[in-house]
C-alpha cells in the first residue's frame, strides 16, 4: 500500500453474486450434491458408475476415463474430460466455471482445479471466475493447484505441491519452490 493511500474495508454483506450462473436449477444442485457426497465420492462406488452418474448430471466425459473415489466435482455440467485420463483421489475440482480436462492427461491426488475466485478491488467481494483447460498429455501432480483463468499446454508437468497462477506453455515443466538447505540462507 502507498502512503497515503486510503484503505477501504471490504463489505461482505455487500456481496451479490453478480456474474455467477450455476447453470443448473435449486432442485438440480441440491439433488447433485446429494448423488455426490451419499455415492460419487464414496470408495466403494465402481469407477464406471461413477462416470455414469457425472455424466447423467451433464459431465461430458470420454471413453477409458478413470475417475477415482474421493473426487470432489462441484458442478458436474461444467465438467469436460476427453479420452483415457485419469483423475486421482481426492482431487477437487472447483468448477464455479468450465473445467476442460483433455485425453490422456493425469490429474493426480489431491489436486485442487479453481475455477472460484473473488475482485480483491471489489468492495463487496464479488466473484472474479474464470475457466481452466488442461490440455492432452499434461500431467498435474499430486497436491497441485492451478488457480482460475489458466491452461495448462498440451504435454506440461505441474509438478507436485506447486502452485499455478498463470498459464503453462506446451510442454513445459513447472516445479513447486524448493525449501532452502537446512541453515542455508
Amino acid at each position: 500500500m502507498t502512503a497515503g493511500a486510503a484503505l477501504t474495508r471490504r463489505s461482505l454483506a455487500g456481496f451479490t453474486g453478480r456474474g455467477y450462473d450455476r447453470g443448473r436449477p435449486v432442485a438440480v444442485q441440491i439433488a447433485w450434491f446429494a448423488v455426490s457426497g451419499l455415492v460419487v465420492t464414496r470408495w466403494w462406488c465402481p469407477g464406471r458408475v461413477r462416470v455414469a452418474l457425472l455424466r447423467a448430471f451433464g459431465a461430458r466425459i470420454g471413453t477409458g476415463t478413470n475417475i477415482r473415489h474421493g473426487v470432489r466435482v462441484h458442478w458436474p455440467w461444467k465438467l469436460t474430460v476427453g479420452d483415457h485420463s485419469w483423475i486421482g483421489e481426492g482431487a477437487h475440482l472447483l468448477n464455479l466455471e468450465p473445467v476442460v480436462i483433455g485425453s490422456d492427461v493425469c490429474v493426480s491426488q489431491d489436486v485442487l482445479l479453481c475455477t472460484g475466485s473473488h475482485d480483491r478491488r471489489s468492495p463487496t467481494f464479488e466473484f472474479d471466475n474464470a475457466p481452466v483447460v488442461v490440455e492432452d498429455g499434461a500431467w498435474v501432480a499430486v497436491r497441485a493447484t492451478v488457480l482460475r483463468g489458466v491452461t495448462i499446454g498440451a504435454d506440461a508437468v505441474v509438478g507436485a505441491a506447486a502452485l499455478v497462477t498463470r498459464d503453462v506453455p506446451a510442454g513445459a515443466v513447472v516445479l513447486a519452490p524448493q525449501p532452502l538447505p537446512h541453515g542455508g540462507v
